[in-house]
């Protein structure tokens, strides 16, 4: 029930004009899984950055592209 909550305020704030700022992080191919956990956990708690893509390239490199709402502020006088 939460998630259908949820899909329905991202729809009212995408058409309210809300936007997304993205990073791109490049997880090395010699990074182990546990660092790569804690590296995005760490951006996700203190960042307040969500996953939005994952890319597993040949030579074994990752690439991670996270996003977060661009909060515009009104004033209020």
């Amino acid at each position: 029930m939460a998630s259908s909550t949820t899909s329905r305020n991202d729809s009212r704030w995408a058409s309210e004009g809300g936007q997304y700022e993205y990073r791109v992080l490049t997880i090395d191919r010699s990074t182990s899984g546990s660092d790569a956990r804690r590296i995005l956990t760490d951006e996700a708690e203190y960042g307040r950055w969500e996953l939005a893509r994952t890319r597993l390239y040949v030579g074994g490199e990752r690439r991670v592209w996270l996003r977060r709402k661009i909060i515009r502020v009104r004033s209020t006088l």
